[in-house]
């Protein structure tokens, strides 16, 4: 790879990227632009999935919205919209995606909590 891209790589990564882990319930901190107004819109919910490593990195986050309909985003952990990410809580999991919890809705889709 050439110099070049290695240095423009090196400037976008964020200093401290956030330690998320497969079922953690995780707040997404996002910077929305509408017309010439920014604010910052709140997405929790539980991570399902992270791909990829370096500049590219992106993480799954599912939530179930509004009459049980299941909202899924990918973030890029490097994003400049992507504020910071909080974790609300550890989940006990064994698989490393948890594609599993699309089809399940209400207390199935529960996953044990992990003790630190």
């Amino acid at each position: 790879m050439s110099y070049l891209l290695q240095s423009l790589e090196a400037q976008q990564l964020k200093e401290n990227p956030p330690e998320i882990g497969i079922g953690d319930i995780v707040k997404v901190h996002n910077r929305i632009v509408e017309g010439r107004n920014e604010r910052v819109q709140v997405f929790q919910g539980t991570v399902i999935a992270t791909n990829g490593k370096g500049p590219s990195a992106s993480f799954t986050v599912r939530k179930i919205g509004a009459h049980s309909v299941g909202v899924e985003r990918i973030f890029r952990i490097h994003a400049p919209r992507v504020e910071k990410v909080e974790v609300v809580r550890h989940s006990k999991v064994r698989r490393a995606k948890l594609y599993f919890l699309r089809d399940r809705v209400g207390k199935r889709a529960r996953l044990k909590q992990r003790r630190r």
